[in-house]
């Protein structure tokens, strides 16, 4: 694969209570902010939990190639209880939405830097809550996208 399959990406950051979420443009340079989900955690064990069916539902009206979503790999480099979960999550959600792939990736300070780049542009509190995971989700995306073209060159 010399470069990058054209179409849009979904970065996802998934949190314990929200789910952000990132669109790449169909060339796969820019990362931008798309929406914050509410996780559903009271959905029945057979159900498609609502956060899942959102993220199918924007996986077709964005024509999404790939959903990439990050894995909190600690400091250290090694998988702690959050890894853990957001495998389990994005193994459910590969399967809810194929055959649509789902790739992980280390996703290492991504709302760090994220809060630290709202708080940088005056955005706090209540409001920097209400975006910090699409801004996270940005990141994620951003930088997987970065990586793939170093790859490819």
């Amino acid at each position: 694969m010399n470069e990058l399959s054209r179409g849009v990406r979904l970065g996802v950051d998934v949190g314990q209570v929200r789910v952000g979420v990132s669109r790449s443009d169909p060339h796969g340079v820019l990362a931008t902010p798309l929406v914050t989900l509410s996780r559903d955690l009271g959905a029945a064990p057979d159900a498609v939990p609502a956060d899942m069916a959102a993220l199918k539902a924007l996986v077709a009206e964005h024509e999404a190639v790939e959903v990439v979503v990050g894995l909190p790999v600690n400091l250290a480099g090694k998988h702690g209880p959050a890894a853990v979960h957001v495998k389990a999550y994005a193994d459910r959600l590969a399967a809810v939405i194929a055959p649509v792939p789902v790739a992980l990736t280390d996703e290492r300070m991504s709302t760090v830097v994220a809060s630290r780049r709202l708080a940088e542009r005056g955005v706090r509190g209540k409001r920097q809550r209400a975006v910090v995971d699409q801004a996270a989700a940005v990141e994620i995306l951003q930088s997987w996208l970065e990586t793939q073209r170093r790859r490819t060159r």
